[in-house]
Formats: C-alpha cells, sequence, structure tokens
C-alpha cells in the first residue's frame, strides 16, 4: 500500500499497513526556514568549505573489496577523521528537531526485530531508539572507518553491548550481508549521498527477509519553482565536494516509491534547523 503525503500545511493521521503493523503516525508540517546550510548526516559546507581546496586523493588499501573501491574510493584519513568528528559534534540541533518522527518510526522496530542493519550508520544518532531491546543484534554499515568510534559509543550509550554491535566498512551498494538475513534495515540521511540510489535499494530488499521492514529519514529536492529548490540547484555542486558526495537535488521519496516494496507508508516535513536540506521524507516500507 502507497500512500502519498497531502500539501505542508495541517497534521494528518496515517495508517501503518506493514506486515502486522498498524500503528498510526500524525506527521507534522512546518514551513522552511531559511538559515545557515546544512545536512543532516551529510552536514558541514561551513566547516568543511576550507578544507575542500585541499586534495582528496585516494588512497589505497588491498583489504577493501573491488565493489568498494569502484563506488566509494577511500579518503585519505584526515578528512575521514575531520568528517567523522564534525558528524558527531555538529547534529545536535537537528537529532533534537527529528526525534519526534524518528521515535514514531523506529518504535515498530521493538520486539519485532532481532538483527537490524543500518546503512550509513555515522556517528550511531538512530541507535538510542531502538538498541535497547535485550535481544537485538545490530549491522552498522559506513564507508568511513573513522565513525567506528563514535558509533561504538552511540551503542553503549543506548545500552548495547559491543558484542552485539559489528561495524562494517562498506557502501550501501554492496552490503556485505547474505540474502535474506536482516529482519529490519535502518538508513537516515544516506540515500543522498550514495552513489547508486536504485542499486542501494536493491540490496536494501536483497538482505531483507520478507515481511521486513526498511525505515528511512531522507532529504529531498524542494518543489520546482520555489526559491529553496533554486538554491539547492546552485549549491548543489559545492555540497556534493564538501560533504561526501550529499545531493540537495535528489527525488528519493520517488525513488524509494518505485522500488518495489510491498507496503510504502511515506510522510514528508520540513525542519527549521535544516535549511536547504528541505523538506525531508520519512516513513516505513515492507518488502
Amino acid at each position: 500500500m502507497i500512500v502519498q503525503s497531502s500539501p505542508l500545511s495541517s497534521s494528518i493521521p496515517i495508517k501503518i499497513m506493514c506486515s502486522s503493523h498498524k500503528n498510526e503516525l500524525k506527521i507534522a508540517r512546518e514551513r522552511p526556514t531559511l538559515c545557515s546550510c546544512g545536512c543532516g548526516r551529510r552536514h558541514f559546507i561551513e566547516a568543511a568549505t576550507a578544507s575542500a581546496l585541499l586534495p582528496l586523493k585516494p588512497s589505497t588499501s588491498s583489504e577493501l573489496p573491488s565493489d568498494y573501491m569502484r563506488v566509494h574510493p577511500p579518503r585519505p584519513d584526515w578528512y575521514e577523521e575531520f568528517y567523522a568528528s564534525v558528524m558527531n559534534s555538529s547534529m545536535d540541533s537537528y537529532e533534537a528537531e527529528i526525534a519526534g518522527y524518528k521515535s514514531k518510526i523506529f518504535g515498530n522496530l521493538r520486539g519485532n526485530a532481532e538483527k537490524v542493519l543500518e546503512i550509513g550508520i555515522g556517528t550511531g544518532p538512530n541507535l538510542k531508539y531502538y538498541a535497547s531491546d535485550p535481544n537485538i543484534q545490530v549491522f552498522g554499515v559506513d564507508p568511513n572507518k573513522k565513525m567506528e568510534k563514535y558509533a561504538q559509543a552511540a551503542a553503549v550509550a543506548a545500552g548495547l553491548p559491543l558484542t552485539n554491535f559489528k561495524f562494517l566498512r562498506a557502501v550501501g551498494e554492496a552490503i556485505p550481508m547474505s540474502d535474506e538475513s536482516v529482519d529490519a534495515v535502518v538508513g537516515t540521511l544516506v540515500l543522498c549521498s550514495v552513489e547508486d540510489v536504485a542499486m542501494t535499494l536493491q540490496e536494501v530488499k536483497r538482505v531483507l527477509k520478507p515481511g521486513g521492514n526498511y525505515i528511512f529519514v531522507e532529504h529531498v529536492a524542494a518543489k520546482d519553482g520555489t526559491l529553496v529548490k533554486f538554491w539547492q540547484s546552485v549549491l548543489d555542486p559545492i555540497q556534493q565536494t564538501v560533504a561526501d558526495g550529499c545531493h540537495l537535488t535528489r527525488e528519493t521519496g520517488k525513488d524509494i516509491s518505485e522500488a518495489g516494496f510491498s507496503g510504502l507508508e511515506l510522510g514528508n516535513v520540513f525542519l527549521s534547523n535544516a535549511s536547504l536540506i528541505n523538506p525531508h521524507v520519512y516513513g516505513i516500507a515492507c518488502k
């Protein structure tokens, strides 16, 4: 079942029709507010502008698989460390504003998923929403190895033993896990920066067990003809350069809708702390 949201003006109840879940969601809509530019997980145009002038020559590593090297050539250590540090220290206001929406959709994991894969886990800001279940096992995928120590700290803070958490240095287009091996896949602010959105979504479907859920929050392009969309188009090349491949103008909601999930619940929202990284789509897709 696919439900598209209505104009961003009021709150409407939406029924989740994925698998056995029939929980209600209320989607609050807010008007966009322009402020300093930042991108959720891929946020630091200001912090990285100076470093963008430095060459980002891919390093070499024989331990990385060929699929990884083809999709995401490794960054220098200094860049990955800098990026991970900025992500760990600059996201508080964003996470505070998105918390209500995340709480609604992540609530569907509690008691229903023992094996969870999170793509683009970054510093682990989502772990606090679902990692406290005693039997849960979490696999965190990210191409930036420097994210691991922050994600581990987030896991411990969320009550997840490190014996139940595994960080995998990999990309969404080539997830190193078996077919139908996880109960749920989580991805927030990651499809903006993968090389191939369609391939990543097919990988999500591949690793999900039948009836499993894909829980997502992504920023997407604003409506054509708006001032926000104009500035997104102007700044998109800069954003890709300084924010590790993040795109401002992707139609990610459409991509998820067309990925072939058996059920989909899709809502959208403008966030005042996200500036040009608006609007957001969020929801649950069922395999």
